[in-house]
């Protein structure tokens, strides 16, 4: 029996079995399968007919309407505008090319540099005040127990204004005479009458502080819906090592909201660079240009002129705007890609 066994021939490495009980040769034909597999799949997967099986067709007709309305409503004007932008037009008329001359003439013009300052001016201000009101807010409200509902409610009630009531209505505060909403309260203090509007200091700041009213209420509620998600243990754990109120949203809330302050932020600047409504309903742009912006430039070209405005101008300063907001939402993203996720 030993002998028997002794003269039994060995097996090379090649078709030792494996722990399944699997050899070498069984394993290299198994992977040479799986390998082709893919492959097949891959092949089956561009026909036309497996995607039709695999439910594309009727993805694609479920998503055909909404891709009309978006590309009649949103791709096709911009792109008739950057063809407008190099050709002169008043959309009575035929159009004839230009080129860059539509470019050039809105360079040129001496008010651009005006409202491009005003402009900048504006979103510093909303930057500086109106940026951190919001969040102070949401701080407040999220440390309140009872009534946190009807707060929130009067926080957000300016959203629900419509924006032109709410302009036409600060204009009558910002009556400049004595008898002023806001010129009788400040003169209880023994202050004023201020010229809000009328005077080119005030002007700017005054639509400011009015926008910000108008905006602060649903940046409000975004920021109190990311506060209540944050867990109570950090609070706990801080308080535990004895941290104050100011530390605890120092190294507690702020890191928690990080994410969402880049994306406000982003967007409160977007907003401010193509601010139109509070500039052209409170002063027209004046008093001496000092209200004057981008976009109200935009619309002086298209419709200030009575007898048919310069489309090609407008449409080209506004793919400038475009072209500089799409630049700085890049680099703004590519500057805070690693702050938002640390």
């Amino acid at each position: 029996m030993l002998h028997h066994v002794g003269a039994s021939p060995r097996r090379s490495c090649a078709d030792a079995p494996d722990d399944t009980g699997a050899s070498a040769q069984d394993r290299g034909s198994v992977a040479a399968t799986s390998k082709r597999r893919p492959a097949s799949r891959a092949r089956r997967r561009r026909s036309p007919a497996t995607w039709i099986r695999g439910g594309g067709l009727s993805t694609l007709v479920f998503l055909l309407p909404m891709l009309v309305v978006f590309g009649v409503f949103s791709w096709y004007p911009i792109v008739r505008a950057v063809v407008m932008s190099v050709q002169q037009t008043n959309l009575a008329t035929a159009a004839h090319w230009v080129g860059l001359e539509n470019f050039r003439h809105v360079l040129a013009d001496p008010l651009l540099g005006t409202a491009v300052r005003n402009t900048l001016y504006f979103a510093l201000l909303a930057l500086v005040f109106g940026y951190p009101v919001p969040l102070v807010l949401a701080v407040l409200m999220s440390e309140v127990r009872r009534w946190r509902g009807l707060y929130s409610a009067l926080a957000y009630l300016p959203v629900v204004v419509p924006p032109v009531v709410a302009v036409l209505l600060w204009k009558f505060f910002y009556d400049g005479s004595p008898t002023g909403v806001f010129n009788t309260i400040a003169g209880w203090f023994g202050l004023g009458p201020y010229p809000w509007l009328q005077n080119e200091s005030s002007a700017m700041p005054s639509l400011v502080l009015e926008a910000t009213w108008a905006a602060a209420g649903g940046t409000v509620i975004i920021y109190l819906a990311a506060l209540l998600s944050v867990p109570a243990d950090l609070y706990d754990a801080a308080a535990v090592d004895g941290a104050s109120t100011w530390r605890k949203v120092w190294h507690v809330t702020m890191p928690q909201l990080r994410g969402v302050l880049l994306i406000t932020l982003i967007l409160q600047l977007i907003g401010t660079a193509q601010v139109f409504l509070e500039p052209y309903l409170f002063t027209g742009g004046g008093p001496s240009n000092s209200t004057m912006t981008v976009l109200l430039l935009i619309y002086d070209y298209a419709f200030g002129n009575s007898l048919g405005g310069d489309y090609g101008a407008a449409t080209a300063l506004s793919v400038m705007l475009a072209a500089v907001l799409a630049v700085l939402s890049a680099v703004y993203f590519r500057l805070t890609r690693s702050w938002s996720t640390s």
